[in-house]
């Protein structure tokens, strides 16, 4: 009966008034630069597993452009890959306070010299995602190489609020991520576009193991860090990015949250002029954005809206671009059942798609990445990972990204909106770019449980065909190509759709 029910509203006359959405082409807003995920912890595993055909279908997931003979797309073209350079916990073993998935091997030795060979299954993905024409690289670092911290460990252990670096080893710390860089694209052809020194420095967390390697750090050390590494760039002709910094909270970018003044305010500490101490506006290599982790800021669903246009409104008084860096399901996400149990449905899915459009549309992101791109049964992985088995599953949420990262590709411009109803987060939320080539794409969630029509259009510009992908839990409807519209369409319930427009 449910089935002659949803056949019967697709295909006669709309039985309630479209809603009309307008393209508004003179509105102009932020470039987007890219979609990621990133390598960690699961890539160090993955990419070790005694068959490939495994290892070839998830890179063909996560980076492929490609389409099968029926136009299906076979993956979601991720145009950022982040690779998680490690500190070396994983040489240290059960003494290294580390849980044993989450430990990463150093390509620097205790001697100074380096071994090319480790982070081996890292560095197969960092080759399937450029043969598969991934066209940026972001080198990220949890923790300084043990040989240089001051506990001897790639975990902070509770040991306070400062940097885990030994003072005297600033410059060496920037030599090896100068020579990571260098190393990479020397030995495995690997050119690392962003690099980004510190993660998470600004967390309430405590770093305590065993569970992963990190460290917080103040505002005054990632300065420091920053200029040592930019000065080291310079001296070898880098022309890697540096980013500033991956903040855990977006609270923390614009007050003191949970922490102490020394590691909050981010963003006037490193772009105000007046924080000399700090400014890094004139620092070589370092970007004038910053970057930071959408965690805990999703719910009540007022609040996210809201912080959203406060970090809009600080980045704009300084001048400085935002990348939302790294996001999976925490306990707070209550709405999904928070963090625990793998979800391959479209609950997860619809969930991040909802953040994916705030972040873009209210926050101004140009770059939104997701965590881990393969995870285990908790909400972090684009794909559900059985590590044992050497299987991999992928998932709706995978997908839904993918109406995104597959379609507004590097150098889309977003354009802004209007319509005469009010945005429903439980219903339809749209959003709309152009990419370079001239091509529209309008994304459309329908987060609610009816069908929804809606009416497109392009302000001063004729009608135009549109090719739709759509992502539900509709057996087979993974970005499924579903024909084309102009523009006026039914949505179907709990579903994300992509709209192509191909004429300029």
């Amino acid at each position: 009966m449910k089935k002659l029910l949803t056949a019967f509203l697709f295909s006669v006359p709309f039985m309630a008034q479209a809603q009309t959405y307008i393209i508004e082409a003179e509105q102009p807003r932020q470039t987007i630069e890219h979609f990621g995920a990133s390598d960690a912890w699961s890539m160090q595993n993955i990419g070790l597993w005694p068959e490939e055909s495994q290892q070839q279908q998830i890179a063909d997931w996560l980076f492929s452009l490609d389409c099968d003979v029926s136009g299906q797309p076979r993956g979601i073209g991720l145009s950022l890959w982040r690779f998680n350079l490690g500190a070396g916990s994983a040489e240290q073993g059960d003494s290294s306070f580390i849980n044993r998935d989450t430990r990463t091997e150093c390509f620097l030795q205790p001697d100074g010299t380096y071994d090319w060979s480790r982070q081996a299954g890292q560095v197969k993905f960092l080759k399937m995602a450029r043969e598969r024409g991934v066209p940026k690289i972001l080198a990220f670092l949890n923790s300084p190489p043990v040989y240089f911290t001051q506990n001897g460990l790639a975990t902070n252990t509770g040991r306070g609020g400062t940097l885990n670096l030994r003072p005297e080893c600033y410059d060496q710390f920037a030599q090896f991520m100068a020579e990571a860089v260098s190393g990479l694209e020397r030995e495995h052809g690997i050119h690392i576009d962003y690099l980004s020194p510190v993660n998470e420095p600004d967390g309430h967390w405590n770093w305590q193991g065993p569970k992963q390697e990190g460290s917080p750090a103040t505002n005054a050390e990632i300065a420091e860090v920053a200029r040592k590494t930019g000065q080291a760039f310079v001296e070898r002709g880098l022309t890697t990015q540096i980013m500033v910094n991956e903040s855990s909270d977006l609270r923390c970018l614009l007050g003191v949250y949970k922490t102490s003044w020394e590691r909050g305010n981010a963003i006037a500490s490193f772009w105000s002029k007046d924080s000399t101490l700090t400014y890094l506006g004139d620092t070589p290599n370092v970007s004038r954005l910053m970057l930071a982790h959408s965690y805990w800021t999703n719910t009540p669903m007022n609040y996210m809206k809201k912080i959203r246009l406060r970090l809009r409104d600080r980045l704009k008084k300084y001048g400085v671009k935002f990348w939302q860096s790294e996001i999976c399901i925490m306990s707070n996400d209550e709405e999904i059942g928070g963090g625990s149990g793998y979800d391959f449905s479209m609950k997860t899915a619809l969930y991040v798609a909802r953040i994916i459009h705030h972040d873009l549309c209210y926050a101004n992101a140009e770059s939104w990445s997701w965590w881990r791109a393969c995870g285990g049964n908790y909400k972090d992985g684009l794909i559900r990972v059985f590590d044992r088995r050497h299987q991999a599953r992928d998932s709706r949420l995978l997908w839904a990204l993918g109406n995104y990262s597959r379609f507004v590709r590097p150098g889309a411009v977003r354009y802004e909106v209007s319509s005469k109803q009010k945005e429903n987060p439980y219903g339809v939320m749209v959003s709309a770019y152009q990419n370079q080539d001239g091509s529209w794409v309008v994304v459309a969630i329908n987060y609610g449980d009816a069908p929804s029509p809606i009416d497109l259009q392009l302000n001063c510009a004729p009608a135009r065909q549109w090719q739709q992908y759509r992502t539900s839990d509709a057996e087979g409807e993974t970005l499924k190509p579903i024909g084309t519209c102009d523009g006026h369409t039914m949505l179907a319930p709990r579903s994300i759709t992509t709209f192509v427009s191909s004429n300029p």
